[in-house]
């Protein structure tokens, strides 16, 4: 039998599920907007008759974007810096992560404070912008011209999600690890074998930040690739706006379709991705931080 709920009970439920619908409504509406405005004429979005649903329908806006080769290449340099940046990232975070759970360190309790010092001051934007220049020295020595790499590998480390995988390695059984040692296992083995599969959640959650951060980076891109066919979407959607809101540029535009139109419609392509990959990791995403964030 069911408890009858009480009135505050109610009220509470009632009050915490309109805040979440509302809550919903103010996420979902600037996609929709995008979307309507993408596909909308000329005339409904430059005069403001875009509300929520298009008017005047047409997809001119896609077809420009779709047919301009810039905006692929863009497309697949962002590919490349999420998918290697996110590699580079996450190998070197499950290493660290991992070898800091181990009681065993030596200067275990110093590694652990330099790091978390990283996250209470910062050195600024200057030393690392130096930073940045003496390794895209080192690239050039070496024959790396491509600037993809200074930003996929510069920007390989982040002091949060290492202790999220540190406090997830140091919540496994340290029976399991003795087990493994006893049957012969490696060091390695321990990690790949009982680590990760027992920490997956994690895993997966830190993942998805580095993959959101990587897709979503724009300063150091815009300021360290000077290439123009390496730039990255985030770039390239910057530049094309930059480009639209010139007044000369805009003087003879006779399209049917609006400059704006324009780019909302790389805003909605530059988030399908992300759209579509989070549904397939948001299950792991806050048992992940609860299982990193949390140390008994």
């Amino acid at each position: 039998m069911k408890r009858r709920l009480e009135v505050s009970e109610l009220i509470f439920k009632i009050l915490s599920y309109v805040f979440l619908t509302v809550f919903a409504i103010c996420c979902l509406y600037p996609f929709l907007y995008a979307i309507s405005a993408a596909i909308s004429s000329r005339e409904a979005v430059e005069y403001g008759q875009v509300i929520l649903f298009p008017k005047g329908v047409q997809f001119h806006a896609f077809s420009e974007m779709f047919n301009n080769n810039m905006f692929w290449n863009s497309y697949t340099n962002t590919l490349f810096i999420t998918f290697y940046g996110t590699l580079w990232a996450m190998g070197f975070s499950i290493l660290g992560g991992y070898a800091l759970s181990k009681k065993r360190l030596l200067f275990r309790k110093g590694f652990n404070f330099f790091l978390v010092f990283t996250m209470w001051f910062s050195a600024g934007i200057v030393p690392q912008y130096l930073n940045y220049l003496n390794t895209k020295e080192v690239f050039d020595f070496i024959g790396i011209t491509d600037d993809k790499w200074l930003v996929v590998i510069a920007m390989g480390m982040q002091a949060m999600n290492i202790i999220l995988l540190r406090n997830a390695f140091e919540g496994v059984p340290s029976e399991i690890e003795e087990a493994a040692i006893v049957d012969g296992a490696t060091e390695m083995q321990v990690l790949g074998r009982v680590y990760l599969p027992m920490c997956k959640s994690t895993i997966a959650t830190v993942a998805l930040f580095f993959a959101i951060s990587r897709w979503n980076g724009y300063f150091w891109a815009r300021q360290m690739i000077t290439n123009s066919n390496e730039h990255p979407l985030q770039v390239f959607i910057r530049l094309k706006l930059e480009e639209l809101q010139d007044s000369e540029f805009l003087t003879g535009w006779d399209k049917p379709y609006s400059a704006d139109s324009v780019i909302y419609a790389l805003i909605v392509c530059s988030i399908i991705p992300i759209l579509v990959i989070y549904p397939f990791i948001q299950k792991y995403f806050a048992k992940g931080v609860n299982m990193g964030g949390v140390k008994e």
